[in-house]
């Protein structure tokens, strides 16, 4: 049934919405959800080897790669050891959804430059704080990311055992 009263939107926010619901926690929300992360959301470019944040940096914003590519790096004895390499479409820095929390790896542009959707966390949490039911969702969405990410963990000591002490990690 139409409703002649529903907000429309235009063919950028619509553009926009293409891009944001395709990217992990973003995915559950409807329009009228998204439309509330709009006017938070900046763009960002990076060059080659820019570091977009270093590890116990706060987490004042999520991110999105729009272009490029961003190595996710752990600081091992010196020397950062990539634990993954993003592609385009995917979040990163999703523990800016949580008050108070520090980063626990190194970002770092490893293509000539990247485009970053930059979403402050400031602006995530107003969100959360006028609208549990979007808070719900992203959070829904961030506990499986964290359950998922936990199983990739123990697959991958299942398959090194003897290399690292597991029981460390719950110290």
């Amino acid at each position: 049934m139409f409703n002649p009263f529903k907000k429309k939107f235009s063919p950028s926010e619509l553009n926009q919405f293409d891009f944001l619901g395709k990217a992990r926690f973003f995915q559950d929300l409807s329009f009228d959800e998204l439309a509330r992360f709009l006017p938070a959301i900046h763009q960002r470019k990076y060059e080659r080897d820019e570091v977009v944040f270093f590890r116990n940096d706060p987490s004042q914003a999520l991110y999105i790669l729009e272009k490029g590519e961003v190595t996710l790096n752990i600081d091992v004895r010196g020397n950062f050891e990539t634990i993954i390499k993003l592609k385009e479409g995917r979040p990163f820095g999703e523990n800016s959804m949580l008050a108070d929390s520090k980063r626990i790896y190194t970002a770092i542009v490893s293509t000539e430059e990247a485009i970053l959707w930059v979403i402050p966390n400031y602006a995530i949490l107003e969100i959360f704080k006028n609208n549990q039911k979007i808070e719900a969702k992203m959070m829904t969405a961030l506990a499986d990311f964290y359950n998922e990410t936990n199983q990739q963990l123990f697959s991958s000591y299942r398959n090194s055992y003897g290399f690292f002490n597991l029981g460390q990690m719950f110290e």
